[in-house]
């Protein structure tokens, strides 16, 4: 990785989609990753969201952040190829946002950033959070894929035998870390085969 990239910057999008806690606790846990520099971008949407579905603001989560860019702010860092970033990650990803990404409509800086990942062919994650699915969002999911996106949508493993919803949030949190690089963390036990009993020996 280049000087310019050290501190690693991780560029999070918080959509208006319900589960705002993915993208919350991303941000709580890229805080305590050693190195790993910030940048915030929360839609009017989102900050509703996080009020309604959880018991913190949007000023608590963006007082994690290193940096925090207004949504309408398309002259911000991010918002340029040359302003270097590791990778950027839209938790939760509302259908509005995947629509927008998919067809480059940089009309806000949250999409103008995961568009500018695509183009530097840089690591974007969408955790797209809706269901059922219909074929115009199986269509849109299929060109950002091909433009380079990953979508990963919240899908807990049971393998980990979650007690909690925080378990179930954790897991698919520590699945967004893995694909951006950044393995350093304890967030699920990862799977190594089952478990032997004396009744499978």
């Amino acid at each position: 990785m280049s000087e310019a990239l050290s501190p690693r910057r991780v560029v999070v999008g918080i959509s208006g989609a319900s589960g705002a806690i993915y993208g919350i606790r991303l941000v709580e846990v890229l805080a305590q990753i050693e190195g790993v520099e910030i940048h915030l971008v929360m839609s009017k949407g989102a900050e509703a969201t996080i009020s309604y579905e959880t018991d913190r603001t949007p000023g608590e989560i963006a007082g994690l952040a290193h940096v925090v860019h207004d949504e309408r702010n398309l002259a911000a860092a991010i918002a340029s190829g040359t302003f270097l970033t590791s990778a950027m990650v839209v938790a939760p990803c509302s259908i509005r946002t995947l629509s927008a990404i998919a067809n480059s409509a940089n009309d806000n800086l949250l999409v103008r950033a995961a568009d500018v990942h695509l183009k530097e062919r840089r690591s974007l994650v969408l955790v797209v959070r809706e269901t059922p699915l219909h074929l115009g969002h199986l269509r849109l999911m299929t060109d950002v894929t091909m433009s380079g996106a990953v979508i990963l949508p919240p899908v807990p493993g049971f393998y980990t035998l979650p007690k909690s919803i925080d378990d179930l949030v954790d897991h698919t949190v520590g699945k967004v870390l893995d694909t951006i690089g950044l393995t350093e963390h304890t967030l699920f036990d990862r799977w190594g085969g089952p478990k032997m009993t004396s009744e499978t020996e």
